[in-house]
């Protein structure tokens, strides 16, 4: 499968068995991390080579990934969320 071709409902509720942490939000995934203080929060966000849109309120950082320019949910996604998840 193409890694920009959108996925369906299925295949998106496969892939999200494979990334446990993560949630589905309509045409988005997220997930949110719990930190000691702003400095080590914004340092996950710093070490994200990508452009997720990120939430940050203080010790608390959002992520939520979707492949803007196809309008939904593709492989990208659940590629980076692995990839999120082992840093």
């Amino acid at each position: 499968m193409a890694r920009r071709t959108l996925l369906t409902e299925d295949e998106i509720q496969a892939r999200l068995g494979e990334i446990p942490p993560w949630k589905q939000e309509g045409k988005t995934i997220s997930r949110t991390w719990k930190f000691r203080d702003f400095p080590e929060a914004l340092a996950l966000a710093e070490s994200m080579n990508h452009h997720p849109d990120i939430y940050n309120s203080w010790a608390t950082v959002r992520l939520v990934l979707t492949t803007h320019d196809k309008g939904g949910l593709t492989n990208l996604d659940f590629g980076l969320a692995k990839k999120i998840d082992a840093v």
